[in-house]
């Protein structure tokens, strides 16, 4: 028998290495890319989303419809970022403290337009699978891929009845998980309104708010201003004009741009017009805002009193913010200090105070979507430990029969009655009824201080209390 001849040790027919192919061009959208990166910014950086978006849209040259779209993404998904996260952990198979951070930020802009836009999910999905293999790569593009679809699935209010608490055990809990609020958020506004305006007051801080602007006094007034902007006079301050959401840019206004207006939510001039009020007898020419930064209240004070032949003194411990407030109060009768207002070492003798108190800004939330997420309960006690200083300083600093005025940018109860009630007790000052200085505002409770909110008056939920030392 023939013996059968080896072969050489060699593959057969194998086949050749093969290259890897390069990978696919990926068709990024600008639009939801940068709200990815801003969201990026606001938590890498601590950024604020309101001033990290418009440098990425004049870079990347996006205006119009585009810019509007970039700026609902961002916002939107910012504010209602508990109630995403909540969805996207009911759709992944690893927990979110697993997951790649820069992934997560594209998952919350697809599962936003997704439960919240009009945007077709087929549509939010492609865009967002792009986003995440231009910058993860396709290995987490596919599992992007996987949790977008399943959260596409329901829709909002499907996905709140399978993942918040029941209504019956836990109101508190369902409304602040249906209206995307951390809970002690939720719990504080319940306790200065009760449960009944509860739901109400979640879903305005829920929506975007539309823009306000103060016309500054003797330069131009609310009419004017309303007929060159398109807006509407507001209804309750004799200087504000109100824009509609999504209205562009307000600082692209000529009248802004030239200094006659600025942009100020309408509860701001009206706790700042309340200081102004109540009669005191003498003079009446030395004014004080004692925590100025950025300058908005200080403008409008500085304005009217400037008009009647008095002054401003204007205090922010911060140089930046000091110097926010000298640009806003550029040519009036202001001068800025740059200090610490609870020992700012000005003379004593003040007609009338105002106490801008630095707070948790839970009543600014519509305007900063990032905040409700950044605040946490343990930072109260350190910020009514401060609001009770600076307003002992302010009583200090005002002459007798002077006007004293507190305000915070909160409805917290610790930050606005039980500062009041603390200083009162410590003072002996005379709290006056503030609402007589709030004319033909509508249902501000049972006084002397108040509390507007965004669903009853369509301001931001300032607090003012006034006081006569």
């Amino acid at each position: 028998m023939t013996e059968r001849r080896r072969r050489p040790n060699r593959p057969s027919k194998a086949r050749p290495p093969q290259r890897k192919a390069n990978p696919r061009p990926v068709d990024v959208d600008p639009v939801r890319l940068v709200a990815v990166e801003t969201l990026r910014a606001v938590r890498e950086r601590d950024a604020y989303a309101n001033l990290a978006l418009p440098p990425l849209l004049q870079q990347r040259r996006i205006s119009g419809r585009d810019a509007a779209l970039a700026t609902e993404l961002t916002y939107g998904a910012c504010r209602a970022q508990g109630l995403l996260d909540a969805v996207i952990g009911e759709c992944s198979t690893r927990p979110l403290s697993e997951m790649d951070p820069k992934l997560l930020d594209a998952l919350r802009v697809g599962v936003y337009q997704i439960l919240r836009t009009r945007i077709p999910a087929h549509a939010a999905v492609a865009s967002t699978v792009d986003i995440v293999r231009f910058e993860n790569g396709s290995k987490l593009s596919g599992f992007a891929n996987a949790v977008l679809r399943r959260a596409a699935e329901k829709d909002e209010q499907q996905w709140v009845e399978q993942i918040a608490p029941d209504r019956a055990e836990d109101p508190v809990g369902h409304l602040a998980m249906k209206h995307a609020h951390p809970k002690w958020i939720a719990q504080a506004f319940a306790d200065a309104l009760g449960l009944d305006e509860l739901e109400d007051a979640l879903a305005a801080d829920d929506t975007r708010p539309a823009v306000h602007l103060t016309a500054r006094p003797g330069e131009i007034s609310a009419d004017e201003l309303a007929a060159i902007t398109g807006g509407d006079p507001a209804p309750y301050s004799p200087y504000g004009v109100r824009l509609e959401a999504g209205a562009g840019d307000p600082g692209d206004l000529e009248p802004v741009q030239e200094g006659f207006a600025v942009v100020q939510d309408e509860g701001s001039q009206l706790v700042s017009l309340a200081v102004t009020k109540p009669e005191i007898s003498g003079s009446d020419l030395r004014w004080l805002d004692l925590c100025a930064g950025p300058g908005g209240k200080a403008g409008l004070l500085g304005a009217l009193v400037t008009l009647d032949g008095g002054t401003l003194d204007a205090v922010e411990q911060a140089p930046h913010r000091a110097d926010l407030v000298r640009k806003a109060t550029e040519g009036l009768s202001v001068t800025v200090h740059t200090a610490d207002g609870r020992s700012p070492g000005l003379e004593p003798g003040f007609d009338r105070v105002l106490v801008d108190a630095p707070c948790t800004g839970l009543g600014a939330l519509r305007r900063r979507p990032e905040a409700r997420w950044r605040r946490q309960p343990g930072d109260v006690g350190e910020l009514t430990k401060l609001q009770r200083e600076l307003l002992i300083s302010a009583i200090e600093l005002t002459r007798p029969g002077g006007i004293v005025g507190y305000v915070v940018c909160s409805p917290h109860l610790p930050e606005t009655e039980g500062v009041v009630a603390d200083v009162v007790r410590r003072t002996g000052v005379t709290q006056l009824d503030a609402r007589e200085h709030f004319p033909d505002v509508p249902d501000l409770g049972d006084g002397p201080g108040v509390q507007l909110w965004p669903h009853k008056h369509g301001t931001d939920a300032m607090f003012c209390a006034l006081f006569r030392v």
